[in-house]
């Protein structure tokens, strides 16, 4: 949870400071002018505390006020919105006792107020012309615009390749799901891709954060190629997770999320998330699927009605073999909603059996 609190707090300091915003352009002013600068966002009880001397400005914030402002030497304080500058020229005094691994003063000083005040300080480098961001123990230093653009057009021909691999793998899972063959490894499997393609996916949405208003085809790119993948994860793990309540899908998920590079590759761990044993990664041990995945892909059935139908027959098999009468007598399903139900289920399996051949 800890580091999903930091990978969201970093999330929003680079949406503050994402290209096409006037706090952006204000920095890439400074950034070119080449003379540095120190700027605390945020002006409270605990700032006021290292804060010495200086000229209260209070004035309307724009890109270039900021630039004028930097070429003082003292650090310049802005408002929470980022809509006024309150002071410029002052000098920061942080805690000395507060520890740093920064070299020069001014990025040691900007760490220091960051840990000692909680709020965002922005350290621009005069010399190696970089823009390094603080905000308690987290730091993080901007890249040029082209060096994300390459990363993210990396990471989307990365994410295509898998994503071709997981269709393929789910197509497999679900023809096996029709012949009733499936086994605790080919799922578990399918959950490690999934989880994969996810993580790829937020590491691409991070890059078009960072992009601003540059990195809109990225994100159409990625809407493309994923724009339902977290719905089709937890589909897949009301299927087959040992509890199918909420509360416990969330913690799978969770539990996955938190999960170490190695951990993800290690398919017992996956195993012990969806209440498995160790010893069930290496059996051909046979499990069937409660039918929500593939419920949900027949056009127009309300998840309302897959309830009722999961909650009558448990199992997508028992649907499978169900009559139309039989699937009449469900809460919410008359006898034309029975028939699209057969037909659509029907339709599925033979298109997974031709995609399965292709």
């Amino acid at each position: 949870m800890k580091e999903a609190n930091q990978l969201d707090i970093m999330s929003d300091l680079l949406r503050l400071v994402a290209p096409g915003t006037p706090f952006r352009d204000g920095l890439d002013n400074v950034l070119r002018a080449k003379t540095g600068a120190l700027i605390v966002v945020g002006y409270s009880p605990e700032v006021m505390e290292v804060v010495d001397g200086g000229f209260s400005i209070n004035c309307d914030f724009s890109p270039n006020y900021l630039y004028e402002l930097a070429k003082m030497d003292g650090a310049i304080i802005l408002s929470e919105d980022l809509k006024r500058i309150l002071y410029a020229n002052t000098q920061l005094i942080p805690d000395s006792s507060i520890s740093s691994s920064e070299t020069g003063i001014r990025h040691r000083t900007a760490e220091r107020v960051a840990r000692q005040t909680g709020k965002l300080v922005v350290s621009i480098s005069q010399r190696r012309t970089i823009i390094t961001l603080y905000q308690g123990n987290l730091r993080y230093t901007l890249k040029e615009i082209g060096v994300i653009l390459t990363k993210a057009n990396q990471a989307l021909q990365t994410l295509e390749k898998y994503r071709a691999v997981l269709n393929q793998s789910l197509t497999n899972l679900s023809a096996s799901e029709f012949e009733e063959l499936v086994t605790i490894p080919e799922v578990l499997s399918v959950v490690q891709r999934v989880e994969m393609v996810l993580r790829i996916k937020s590491e691409i949405k991070r890059y078009i954060t960072e992009l601003g208003n540059e990195g809109r085809l990225i994100s159409m790119q990625l809407e493309e190629l994923v724009s339902n993948m977290e719905v089709e994860a937890w589909l897949l793990y009301k299927d087959y997770a040992r509890e199918d309540k909420e509360d416990k899908i969330r913690e799978v998920i969770a539990g996955l999320k938190r999960a170490t590079d190695d951990e993800l590759l290690d398919l017992h761990y996956i195993a012990r998330l969806l209440g498995y044993s160790s010893s069930s990664v290496t059996s051909e041990e046979a499990v069937v699927p409660r039918g929500y995945r593939v419920l949900n892909k027949i056009p127009r059935l309300p998840n309302v009605i897959i309830n009722n139908l999961l909650e009558r027959f448990e199992q997508l098999p028992q649907i499978m073999t169900a009559t139309v009468e039989e699937l009449d007598e469900v809460d919410g399903i008359g006898e034309v909603r029975a028939r699209n139900i057969k037909e659509g289920l029907n339709r599925l399996q033979e298109q997974v059996f031709i995609d399965r051949q292709v």
